[in-house]
């Protein structure tokens, strides 16, 4: 096998055209198996594996640099960089992430997981090698969906005098789900420009008829093609910003890719080479259904099958919206594309005129909702937590500040597996906590989201909902207690846990393995707590130990503790605080990362059994 042999960039360089194409063959097969296997972002690896290719042969890395935009897209060149051997252990504990990471290997100049990065670090790097006198090049690989991402523009606006910068924007009409507003339409324009390819591939058989003879011939020649562009396609969107433009082009077709790169390196402006490919390439399932593929957690190559979970808190969450939205035509779903991932599929079908996509733009997401409130609507914007943190400030300046009425439901809150340090949803409960005029709810089962997002709807104010990906819990034996639930596993408890969310489980199971008498507060509502009912709850309690799947620094324990000891109520008690203290957790199973976090069963028993000893 050719892809036994590539250790590096240069084994690369080496090939032959035939080898090249057996070598895409054996990359694509290897992240059939290995993402089968791990779960991971199959489409998105598929459809760049010649671009990739392409990269590595014409540029000289890690003296160049590939900046990959979120990142998910990065798996073929983790092959290519020296990880070949260690690429089984993708996305789990121990083994290498799922996403580039710098402290990972030499050849990813760029951590990242989020959407929309990637111009505006290769323009830093770009910028920082005109001022120190470097040759190298940097190359920003960027998805059409990243297009929908306000950042995107904000790069583009201070591009145009960067030296030896290059944009490949991967054009496969994708993000997660289909890709929505006006970039789209303008890229849908120019990929199904008849007129255009007429224009362009003349252009180019005419160009194969010419010998080159100097770089003159070959300058007026571009000149040429720009002219016939320009005719083609009125004014280009990416030149007004003063960049030079290539495409669009095959990125399938790994010589023509070459070429082209080729020219937008030797023209050592900034550049954007436009590409179009076919996410999910080689593999019919995911050519059919590229959003199923975009992330998955594993399935059978040969029927396409993918594994299927239980019904999770997403899941029930986007049934409860299409419940309410039948009752209250003023309700009104949001996402940052991502209706699949946050449950909101089934609502979009039924309430079209109520469902709003607006692409990967979670600020703008937020303040929409916000201008929708004002007009009496009441809007939930659905996001995953590690997203939310985008919008801070318009979750303060536009939504609290002003009291207005709108629903922000956190999916995957906590910790979130296998896609690690990037997508943990862990700071929510410090950052949200601390924001006057929002509730700030944390379900801990069904039953407990169902009433919160009935408070939600019912309410004023900003109303944050977090939850996490998992499925329900059992809440047998447990009472509840104005913003809380509460179980005693024994009689006349001496010990608590107090916690949140799905660590509730956890701390139950704590208790059983202690034997003693232990009090378990979980918290359904992280702000305002009700400081007199927990004072009345932890009351005879002499050993405390909160539990959070959060930071610790600021976080739901911390608070808790420093009110508390403002009215000596802490006093001759034991505290303990286990939570997630000054780092950022890996990737791994859930229950890996609990262990490595000190955040298991037993950790808590030990914690409870210290007080009482």
């Amino acid at each position: 096998m050719i892809l036994e042999k590539i250790d590096s960039p240069q084994d690369v360089k080496s090939l032959n055209d035939d080898e090249l194409a057996t070598l895409a063959s054996e990359i694509r097969q290897q992240l059939l198996t290995t993402v089968s296997q791990n779960g991971g972002h199959l489409a998105a690896n598929l459809c760049v594996v010649e671009l990739t290719l392409a990269l590595h042969r014409i540029f000289d890395l890690p003296k160049d640099k590939i900046i990959f935009d979120v990142g998910h897209q990065s798996y073929v060149h983790k092959l290519l960089t020296g990880r070949r051997s260690r690429f089984d252990t993708l996305r789990r504990f121990g083994g290498i992430s799922g996403f580039p990471k710098r402290s990972e290997s030499e050849y990813d100049a760029f951590g990242v997981g989020h959407s929309s990065t990637s111009i505006s670090a290769a323009a830093g790097i770009a910028a920082a090698n005109l001022l120190s006198g470097s040759d190298a090049y940097t190359v920003a690989v960027v998805g059409d969906g990243a297009f929908t991402g306000g950042m995107i523009y904000e790069a583009l606006n201070n591009c145009a005098d960067k030296e030896k910068l290059i944009i490949v924007l991967n054009d496969n009409d994708m993000s997660i789900s289909p890709n929505v507003g006006g970039m789209s339409k303008y890229f849908s324009i120019v990929r199904s420009s008849a007129k255009y390819f007429r224009v362009k591939n003349g252009v180019k058989r005419f160009f194969e008829h010419i010998p080159l003879v100097g770089n003159g011939l070959i300058k007026c020649t571009r000149r040429l093609k720009n002219s016939f562009k320009r005719i083609a396609m009125s004014q280009n969107f990416f030149e007004q910003f003063g960049l030079s433009y290539y495409g669009p082009l095959n990125g399938n077709d790994e010589k023509h890719l070459e070429r082209v790169l080729a020219e937008a390196k030797d023209d050592g402006k900034c550049s954007v080479v436009h590409i179009c490919t076919t996410k999910g390439k080689g593999y019919k399932y995911a050519e059919e259904r590229p959003d199923l593929f975009h992330g998955v957690s594993g399935f059978d190559i040969e029927t396409g099958r993918i594994k299927e979970g239980g019904e999770s808190f997403s899941n029930r969450f986007g049934a409860l919206m299409c419940e309410r939205a039948e009752k209250n035509e003023k309700l009104v779903a949001i996402t940052a594309a991502m209706p699949d991932g946050t449950g909101l599929k089934e609502f979009s079908q039924r309430f079209p005129s109520r469902f709003f996509d607006v692409g990967i733009a979670e600020e703008h997401a937020l303040t929409f909702a916000c201008g929708l409130a004002t007009e009496g609507m009441v809007p939930v914007f659905a996001v995953y937590s590690t997203f939310v943190q985008r919008a801070f400030d318009q979750l303060i300046h536009d939504a609290a500040l002003q009291d207005l009425h709108i629903i922000v439901a956190l999916d995957r809150a906590g910790l979130v597996a296998n896609d690690g340090a990037t997508h943990h949803g862990i700071f929510d409960t410090a950052f949200v906590s601390e924001i006057p005029n929002v509730t700030f709810h944390s379900p801990v089962s069904f039953a407990s989201l169902e009433k919160s997002l009935d408070e939600a709807i019912a309410g004023s104010g900003v109303h944050v909902i977090r939850y996490p990906k998992s499925g329900d819990i059992s809440l047998d034996g447990f009472m509840s207690v104005d913003g809380f639930v509460c179980r005693d596993i024994g009689a006349s408890p001496q010990s608590a846990v107090v916690t949140y969310g799905r660590l509730t489980e956890t701390a139950v199971s704590a208790a059983g393995k202690l034997g003693d008498s232990v009090r378990i507060i979980s918290l359904t509502k992280l702000n305002p707590i009700d400081f007199s009912v927990l004072a009345k709850l932890l009351s005879g309690i002499n050993n405390i130990v909160f539990a959070e799947e959060g930071i610790k620094n600021g976080g739901v324990g911390q608070r808790i503790c420093a009110t508390l000891a403002e009215s000596q109520f802490l006093q001759g008690k034991r505290v303990h605080i286990l939570a997630i203290d000054g780092i950022f957790p890996e990737h791994g199973s859930n229950k890996e990362l609990l262990e490595s976090l000190s955040l298991t069963d037993d950790d808590i028993a030990r914690a409870l059994s210290e007080g009482i000893r």
